[in-house]
């Protein structure tokens, strides 16, 4: 069997309020990355962790033409991306499920480093969008990771360290998990009312929107008539009273801790 695929990074649209998006994720005790600007046209900030990260994307005011995958995409958590060696073979396995989309693409993004500006390399291939209507669903293999991951990143306000969940709700989530279990070359495993699909280091949780509705209460983001959303980022912290301490929780619970960014329609859950 195929290795079971790698977690890199979870993405958050801000579209185009990225000043706000970045005082707001630093206030909850975040370390974001300086503002990079890709060849594509988008502007992100990244908040790094052992293997993988939490990227805000979103666009500079005023762009011309710009991207529709976000342009034209919810503000919220939109983005789940795995790792991958070789896109090119990522694209084969994709055509061989029948959930290919465009060819694999190449971009750059300068990096300002104290010895320099260095451009950091990634290639990307994306699932076809019908497939996993909550989101998009890509792979990411870095030509340049020593220029991603850096120790001055690494390190929380919050204690933040990695993302051990990902949840995602659906009107379909037995398809679903399903068609992340072949994707993915994994398992599904749970009940009816809530399935997990298991990555490298942590799982993806699929389940009903009554099951959102119990695990989050006031805290979940309305499904607004769509089939499928990205429905929560959980974190793991080396401490829940530095997460506490971050901001005003929606939910503040012995065993985890969660926060409602309404502004970006996100809930971010934090568990020790």
């Amino acid at each position: 069997m195929a290795e079971i695929a790698q977690l890199d990074h979870t993405v958050i649209n801000v579209q185009f309020d990225m000043d706000r998006a970045e005082g707001l994720f630093r206030d909850l005790g975040f370390t974001l990355t300086p503002r990079g600007h890709h060849s594509l046209g988008s502007i992100n900030h990244l908040m790094m962790f052992g293997t993988d990260y939490l990227e805000l994307i979103g666009l500079p005011p005023g762009m011309e033409n710009p991207r529709k995958d976000i342009a034209e995409a919810p503000l919220g958590i939109n983005g789940l991306v795995f790792k991958a060696t070789n896109v090119d073979e990522t694209f084969a396995h994709m055509k061989d499920l029948g959930f290919d989309g465009d060819p694999p693409k190449a971009f750059t993004r300068p990096v300002e480093l104290p010895d320099g500006v260095k451009d950091a390399a990634f290639r990307t291939v994306a699932v076809r969008s019908d497939v996993f209507p909550g989101g998009r669903v890509y792979y990411c293999e870095h030509r340049t990771p020593e220029l991603v991951w850096r120790p001055e990143w690494q390190s929380h306000g919050n204690g933040a360290s990695s993302m051990p969940e990902f949840v995602i709700v659906s009107n379909d989530h037995e398809q679903e998990a399903s068609d992340f279990g072949r994707l993915l070359n994994s398992d599904v495993s749970g009940s009816s009312g809530c399935l997990a699909v298991t990555y490298q280091g942590g799982q993806l949780t699929l389940m009903p929107p009554a099951s959102y509705t119990e695990r989050y209460g006031a805290a979940a983001s309305p499904m607004n008539g769509r089939n499928s959303i990205f429905g929560a980022l959980v974190f793991r912290t080396d401490s829940l009273d530095k997460a506490r301490a971050s901001g005003t929780p929606a939910i503040d619970e012995a065993n985890r801790v969660v926060f409602r960014e309404g502004n970006f329609d996100s809930v971010l859950e934090f568990i020790g």
